[in-house]
């Protein structure tokens, strides 16, 4: 973009934010920047008429509007931007927790579209659908070609609550084709995607964002692990971008005592000064061990959490320095669906820290701070991190602790790459592993007679040397030739996946997430880091054995 037409996209952004926010100017600006933007919005109609009477061929009016919006949120920081109607269409059904459609877990495997999973009590099961199901037609369209996308499948499966989509699929031991009629309706996201008893006294749980359901879905799933007499629990933040500020601070409340500040936020408004504090009402897990895994992608209201349970001693932190995310943004909808979203503050965890990172720099070098904590060694070498002596702060029982750039665990574990490898690369990007499992559970029907539930596969099941075999000869076909020493180095990530989502096509969740997680070397220094844990919970130290 030449520097003309941005400074004048940044100009008609900024006179243009004020008609489009449908602020009242008396209720909200001062007489002196009333008259400024009132004087600016005069001057833009002149712009946008001048534009429009005179321009070389007929501007597209919308695409100007939010090209200059983005423009001029571009210049305020990196976490103030504009989305589009149809980005805020599927963003607004991930924060809200739901989706409308006909709820099942599909695969496009070799240009034919599986049935892996109706969602239990949805509208599909309800219908008759089952798991194997190939669908053939959608509303009579033939699956071939252009259509056998999953843009286009997506597209013909959501729809309105209570509409109708005619699904036609082909069934083992059925000659023609079964025709259903599903009637869509409200699916729920997960945010709290997994938890179980990890060991007999510890549970494992799973945030991968915050949204408007995530307390109640945490509280659901910890009050079904203490049923099952934890003790002890492992939080998985890793790669959890955040989400709202509300949920992280109640999920913080069950691990606090009352009167515990969680976090604060200070602007330039008097709305965006606030302070949040634990209650007595929720308390449910204030006793016993717990360990939060972070990593490079957690960001926001994970932090949030990371950060109160660090400042109070009442939990470990496992993992790697995280996003350094520590501003607060509010969004303002527009009319036509789309959205923009502003930094109004910024927040402190309880020792007073914003863990921001610097972003006084341009967008570019701050999207790609995370890769140059992989070029600097970072993620690998604890010794590596750097804070000036201004960023220091303490927790309650005094340990130092960091600010200015993300939450710096307190027991580090290095990102492990020492298995990766271009031969693993390729078989990812073939997606092997998921359309091999599928395979060789439907070419071994023994396997759900030998292993009847889950418990039983995760303890017994072993990727024998010629499983590995087929493996093989089967990515070669999809895109991976053999590797030989790509594939010595990876073996240990091979077998482990190998073996994880056969499990998931066996057992779905239950026999996916416990496979991975018998070689995830972070989850294995949480469980034998937990009396540390239990240890800080009760004394405010702990000691590493």
């Amino acid at each position: 973009m030449n520097r003309f037409l941005r400074n004048f996209l940044i100009t008609f952004g900024i006179l243009t934010l004020g008609l489009t926010l449908g602020f009242k100017i008396d209720s909200y600006l001062t007489p002196h920047q009333a008259a400024d933007v009132d004087k600016g919005v005069k001057k833009f109609e002149q712009a946008l008429a001048f534009i429009e009477r005179n321009y070389i061929t007929e501007p597209n009016h919308e695409e100007l509007v939010d090209n200059a919006i983005k423009g001029v949120l571009e210049e305020l920081d990196p976490h103030s931007f504009y989305i589009g109607r149809e980005e805020m269409m599927s963003r607004d059904e991930e924060m809200s927790g739901s989706f409308e459609g006909i709820g099942i877990e599909y695969n496009l495997l070799d240009d034919t579209l599986y049935i892996i999973n109706p969602l239990a009590g949805g509208p599909s099961e309800k219908a008759g659908i089952k798991s194997g199901d190939k669908i053939i037609k959608i509303d009579g369209e033939l699956l071939e070609g252009a259509r056998l996308t999953s843009s286009f499948i997506t597209h013909k499966l959501k729809g309105i609550k209570d509409s109708k989509v005619k699904i036609s699929v082909k069934r083992k031991g059925y000659e023609n084709l079964l025709d259903f009629i599903v009637t869509r309706d409200k699916i729920p996201l997960y945010s709290v995607p997994y938890a179980y008893q990890i060991t007999p006294e510890t549970g494992y749980m799973q945030i991968s964002s915050f949204s408007e359901t995530t307390y109640d879905e945490f509280v659901k799933q910890l009050n079904r692990l203490k049923q099952e007499n934890i003790k002890n629990l492992i939080l998985d933040l890793r790669g959890n971008p955040g989400g709202y500020l509300l949920m992280a601070k109640n999920i913080a409340d069950e691990f606090l005592p009352a009167g515990k500040k969680i976090v604060s936020t200070k602007g330039r408004g008097k709305d965006s000064q606030q302070e949040y504090n634990s209650t007595n009402s929720m308390n449910s897990f204030e006793e016993g061990g717990l360990i939060i895994l972070v990593d490079y992608g957690t960001a926001s209201a994970s932090e949030i959490l990371s950060g109160a349970v660090q400042d109070h001693d009442r939990g470990l932190i496992l993992g790697v320095r995280t996003f350094g995310k520590g501003l607060v943004q509010v969004q303002k909808k527009f009319d036509d669906g789309s959205a923009m979203r502003i930094v109004v503050s910024e927040y402190f965890t309880p020792s007073g820290r914003c863990i921001q990172k610097p972003y006084n720099k341009p967008n570019e070098q701050y999207d790609n701070e995370i890769e140059e904590r992989f070029k600097s060694g970072e993620i690998y070498d604890q010794s590596k991190i750097h804070f000036a002596d201004s960023m220091v702060y303490h927790t309650d029982a005094g340990r130092t602790v960091y600010g200015g750039g993300g939450i710096v665990p307190d027991v580090f574990i290095p990102d492990d790459t020492t298995s990766n490898s271009k031969y693993l690369a390729l078989l990812f990007a073939n997606d092997v592993f998921r359309s091999f499992a599928f395979r060789y559970v439907d070419n071994h029907s023994e396997i759900r007679t030998t292993y009847p539930h889950s418990a039983r596969f995760i303890y017994e099941f072993e990727t024998s040397n010629e499983l590995l075999r087929e493996f093989v000869n089967y990515a070669a076909q999809k895109g991976a030739p053999f590797d030989e020493k790509g594939y010595i180095t990876s073996m240990n990530i091979i077998k482990t996946r190998i073996k994880a989502y056969i499990g998931k096509r066996l057992f779905q969740d239950d026999g996916y997430y416990p496979a991975l997680h018998e070689s995830d070397p972070v989850i294995q220094k949480a469980l034998e880091l937990m009396p540390a844990a239990y240890e800080l919970q009760k004394t405010g130290r702990f000691t590493l054995r």
